[in-house]
């Protein structure tokens, strides 16, 4: 009887090892491997973008004394390429190794606004923080990431790791209420962020068919909260944006062979 019952736990034990095995990401030598291109366009009229005041420190964040910040949430280029969005396999488990651009795994705090905007780091990776502002900074993440962080002098980098997948919104709790920003945490390496003309590309993809999003992080302020700004005590307004918008389509990729998804956003 006792026998019986190791027997069972072991059985137990492994499956579960295995399943989570199966559930995590697996780097392999991609051969023959292909490619996904495309872009994000705008369609149809442009919306009216919200802009707010700055309200606090000017000579750091306003040093074109521009009174106003655009939140930076659709940036829409001359021939329409939306910029800033997310584009990704879904459900993809194995394939070549993380090769997502440094420069989206350290963020910046500077002139009371987020560099880059859209960041990308890899699960269980760290991601790299500082502020270049003579002012405090308090990055505030919620979503797949939880942490409330104090930038009270400049140029010093703070680490977090991404534990989780998913996505998380940044924001200052120390008064810059315009200050926003997101960030993906990515369980494989086929993410890209669109250019300023809207081009993506996935590149080494193993053969096969997948289906490919496009994140838009949405442009629309849904509401103002009110929220209290410990340094200066004052109760400040600060924006709470709309849902983002997702896009997706099924794509084929043939070994060695390129494949092109264009995607639409509009209003709608």
């Amino acid at each position: 009887m006792r026998k019986t019952a190791i027997s069972i736990f072991l059985s137990v034990a492994l499956a579960t090892t295995n399943a989570a095995g199966q559930a995590s990401y697996q780097v392999i030598s991609v051969t023959d491997g292909g490619t996904i291109r495309g872009t994000v366009k705008w369609s149809g009229p442009q919306p009216h973008l919200v802009k707010f005041p700055i309200t606090k420190d000017p000579q750091i964040c306003d040093p074109d004394s521009a009174k106003t910040r655009d939140l930076e949430r659709l940036i829409i280029g001359p021939d329409g390429g939306v910029a800033n969005t997310v584009v990704y396999l879904k459900d993809v488990s194995r394939g070549k190794a993380f090769d997502l651009p440094e420069a989206r795994r350290f963020l910046d705090q500077k002139h009371c606004r987020y560099e880059p905007h859209i960041l990308l780091v890899p699960e269980k990776a760290l991601l790299q923080m500082k502020s270049s502002d003579a002012t405090l900074h308090t990055l505030h993440m919620d979503g797949a990431a939880s942490y409330n962080l104090p930038f009270p002098f400049p140029d010093q980098v703070v680490t977090r790791p991404m534990q989780s997948p998913g996505v998380v919104n940044l924001k200052c709790n120390g008064g810059h209420v315009w200050m926003n920003a997101e960030l993906f945490v990515a369980p494989h390496p086929y993410y890209a962020v669109t250019d300023e003309q809207g081009r993506f590309e996935l590149t080494d993809v193993p053969a096969g068919d997948y289906e490919i999003l496009a994140w838009h992080e949405g442009w629309t302020v849904a509401r103002q909260e009110s929220t209290f700004d410990v340094l200066t005590e004052k109760r400040v307004q600060r924006p709470v944006f709309g849902d983002p918008k997702t896009l997706e389509h099924r794509v084929t990729v043939n070994a060695g062979g390129t494949a092109t998804v264009n995607f639409s956003l509009s209003e709608k």
